[in-house]
């Protein structure tokens, strides 16, 4: 009789071994990275207005996310009848964190940046575990000369507000700062609501700078393929995704939660009609704010992992279809 792949070599639960994303195999030769995917952290959460704490995001994502990785290739969707994140699909390596040096803003985003950057130079795709927003600024710099790109962006928040007693690098600031890059087309973001999220002259800024902006109530009207429709076909996407994006029900685990948000399959079909609608080119994603020490349970960093992984099975098997 045929071995069986599930009986062979080592059980390999979820709480045994090295905690890398998905189980991956760790590079931190960042001259010698082999793989389509690598997974790298950006414990920054300096950028922070409120409740600090996710600087502890990636190993909570990473920690997460061995509840799917036993140790068997692939994760088959009897939906779409697909074997996604197959071997053949997708590989991918744990490349470790950029070293944030605290107090040190400009130097921590340089360093994000300068890891980002040699991922890049391999011929990979970059998915950056934060740290709060503000890391999504150098991550963004780092494909300077890449371009177009449009952002897809989740979040409770738009982002895009531009100095505030010359703070120009908090985690209010991101997307503001990707608008004024050459090689950023236009960006569209999603879920914004509610009070804090920001002011009209902010709106106003990320109009004129190309962005089309949905709440959450948007989304849900226009639908998964209404939304579609309003994002620019052609060109390179990039996905930054923001827990607090979701409601916080569901991700209470956040420093700036946000109720009336987003749940899990409303942002990973969007997701994946995209992948299937660029045929896969995606060219990189961040998903910040997880701050696991406000959820005992562990569900946001449970979320913010199996988001990641499905997304990641979505845009390889396109890309190899």
């Amino acid at each position: 009789m045929a071995e069986n792949n599930y009986d062979s070599g080592r059980l390999n639960l979820p709480f045994v071994g090295h905690c890398t994303f998905a189980k991956s195999p760790v590079c931190l030769d960042w001259d010698n990275l082999k793989a389509d995917v690598a997974i790298l952290g950006a414990p920054n959460d300096m950028g922070t207005q409120w409740r600090s704490g996710a600087r502890f995001g990636p190993r909570g994502i990473r920690e997460a996310s061995t509840l799917f990785s036993f140790g068997h290739a692939g994760a088959y969707d009897f939906e779409d009848d697909v074997m996604y994140l197959a071997s053949e699909h997708v590989s991918m390596v744990d490349v470790g964190d950029a070293d944030i040096v605290h107090t040190d803003m400009a130097k921590s985003n340089a360093n994000i940046e300068f890891a980002v950057r040699k991922i890049l130079a391999a011929g990979a795709m970059p998915v950056v575990l934060g740290g709060d927003h503000s890391i999504h600024a150098p991550v963004i710099k780092a494909f300077e000369g890449r371009g177009p790109i449009h952002i897809i962006h989740f979040d409770a928040h738009l982002d895009f507000v531009d100095e505030r007693h010359g703070v120009r690098y908090g985690h209010g600031n991101p997307l503001r700062r990707a608008s004024e890059m050459d090689h950023i087309t236009g960006m569209t973001q999603m879920g914004i609501r509610n009070v804090s999220s920001s002011n009209r002259a902010d709106y106003d800024a990320a109009r004129a700078a190309g962005s089309s902006i949905l709440s959450v109530r948007d989304v849900r009207k226009l639908g998964t393929e209404g939304v579609l429709a309003q994002i620019p076909k052609g060109g390179a996407y990039y996905i930054t995704i923001d827990i607090d994006g979701f409601d916080p029900s569901i991700a209470p685990g956040t420093g700036t939660p946000s109720h009336g948000g987003f749940q899990y399959y409303e942002v990973l079909e969007i997701i994946q009609a995209l992948a299937k609608r660029s045929k896969g080119h995606i060219v990189g994603m961040d998903l910040v704010e997880v701050a696991p020490a406000y959820d005992p349970a562990g569900v946001t960093s449970i979320l913010a992992a199996q988001l990641l992984m499905n997304s990641l099975g979505f845009i390889f098997y396109e890309r190899n279809r």
